[in-house]
């Protein structure tokens, strides 16, 4: 099975409409991805493995996050769109996948290495993704809050000064979404922060939601924290 096949089947059983221009956006992505990556060393993986470890792991959630990103809506205004931020985006996962599989959001990919902006720069031209743009920074000199913050990949929960200033970031009524792997890690990853006095409440508020993704044997999940009132 080569790349196009075994993404197009992966794509399949996670129900997307693959008529639609995401195999061949996905595809140019990964061509991309692969002829930058031994140069710039932005993932390790290649082949197949890049196709499912990152492209489909990416997409994994997306129908728990098109639910997510539904109820939000509610909570924003057209004044006040939701945008969603992928924190330390890297070579753009999962960010530029979900841009890809949900065109009619807007995304902010923020990335602090310069030699990463100027890959994902050249990515959005390429492939015409004008629902996306990029960030050279880190999340804690960002000056914007954000709607909903998301990343995979990132750090661990325990870096509580990193997480701290994330969350303190999300607006009330947003979200903060964590890629994970297996459940069990997640939910002590969350207990290590029941005795933060900024994140206690969110880690105690989380829902964690297992991920199934093609051809992948890894258990994955996905930590989804909603900031209210009460939060």
């Amino acid at each position: 099975m080569d790349q196009q096949q075994l993404l197009a089947r992966g794509l399949a059983a996670l129900d997307f409409d693959i008529s639609s221009g995401v195999l061949e956006k996905l595809l140019r992505y990964v061509d991309e991805l692969e002829q930058w990556n031994p140069v710039y060393g932005f993932v390790k993986a290649k082949g197949q493995d890049l196709i499912i470890k990152h492209v489909l792991d990416s997409l994994g959630p997306w129908r728990i996050l098109e639910d997510l990103f539904s109820e939000m809506d509610k909570q924003f205004s057209d004044n006040n769109k939701l945008r969603i931020a992928d924190i330390g985006t890297g070579a753009g996962f999962p960010g530029i996948p979900l841009a890809i599989a949900f065109p009619q959001r807007s995304f902010l990919l923020i990335e602090r290495l310069e030699k990463r902006t100027r890959f994902l720069e050249n990515v959005i031209c390429i492939l015409g993704l004008e629902n996306v743009e990029i960030h050279q920074n880190t999340v804690e000199d960002e000056d914007e809050n954000l709607e909903c913050a998301i990343f995979r990949a990132l750090r661990p929960f325990a870096d509580k000064k990193l997480f701290r200033t994330i969350w303190k970031k999300v607006k009330l009524g947003g979200a903060l979404c964590a890629y994970k792997g297996r459940i069990m890690h997640a939910k002590l990853e969350l207990t290590g922060l029941l005795d933060d006095p900024v994140l206690s409440n969110m880690a105690a508020h989380a829902k964690i939601t297992p991920v199934w993704v093609p051809f992948l044997e890894e258990e994955r999940c996905l930590v989804i924290a909603r900031k209210t009132l009460n939060i």
